[in-house]
């Protein structure tokens, strides 16, 4: 009997012995395969940082001069990302608009006229200061910019293109120094194509020119809700 009892005994040590050994490699392997997504979740923190670095401490013409042919562009909106590449045949107004998106420009400044089933505008300085209300889609840095009349790149959905003064104060056709459109509806912007300068098109964030467009707006074409730029950022 005690013999019996003895073996028994062996058996389930030597089965708890099992259960331990095996349960104490899963506990290892679980600890391995933490410990490997740490240190991927580390490094992935650590090339956002550096990369995050290397922006702040790189000028505007270090990070232009990296940039694609075409680069493409976020415009983050207080109601959601537009994102729009910009075209290579028009050297001059690519130029602009990355110096100043990279510069802070366009930093909190508003979508100042807004006209629905045509096209959503921003790009003016004096959008800061609500007291200048009556001189918003005046304002600019100082300077126009030589058309650049491209014959394939038109007002389609999208398109990304330079506001300017009219022809009797501007025979040349030039555009501002920083205010732009982006087109809600081609159709209606059909008669612009060889007047203003299209110089880039959104790739996506459609449903966001959109919403802009829907916001209702006062007599003069200003949205009774504020539409914000919080930044435009090359995502290269």
């Amino acid at each position: 009997m005690k013999k019996i009892i003895c073996a028994t005994l062996g058996c389930l040590c030597m089965a708890a012995m099992t259960i331990s050994c095996g349960g104490g490699a899963s506990r290892a392997a679980k600890d391995a395969a933490q410990a490997e997504a740490d240190s991927i979740e580390q490094a992935r923190r650590d090339s956002i940082k550096t990369a995050d670095l290397s922006t702040k401490n790189s000028t505007p013409e270090e990070i232009i001069a990296v940039l694609n042919e075409e680069p493409v562009f976020d415009i983050m909106t207080s109601r959601g990302v537009i994102r729009v590449k910009l075209y290579s045949k028009t050297p001059k107004h690519k130029a602009n608009f990355e110096y100043l998106a990279l510069t802070g420009f366009y930093d909190s400044l508003l979508f100042h006229r807004v006209i629905k089933d045509f096209m959503i505008q921003t790009g003016d300085p004096n959008t800061r200061d609500t007291s200048l209300i009556h001189e918003w889609g005046k304002g600019g840095p100082g300077y126009t910019i030589p058309a650049e009349f491209v014959t394939e790149y038109t007002h389609k959905k999208g398109a990304l293109a330079a506001a300017r003064r009219g022809d009797r104060a501007n025979p040349m056709k030039e555009s501002s120094g920083s205010q732009f459109y982006i087109v809600q509806n081609p159709q209606n912007c059909v008669h612009l194509n060889g007047e203003y300068t299209v110089f880039g098109e959104t790739i996506s964030g459609f449903p966001i020119i959109d919403k802009i467009a829907d916001i209702p707006t006062d007599p003069y074409d200003r949205p009774l809700e504020d539409v914000m730029i919080v930044k435009i950022v090359p995502i290269e």
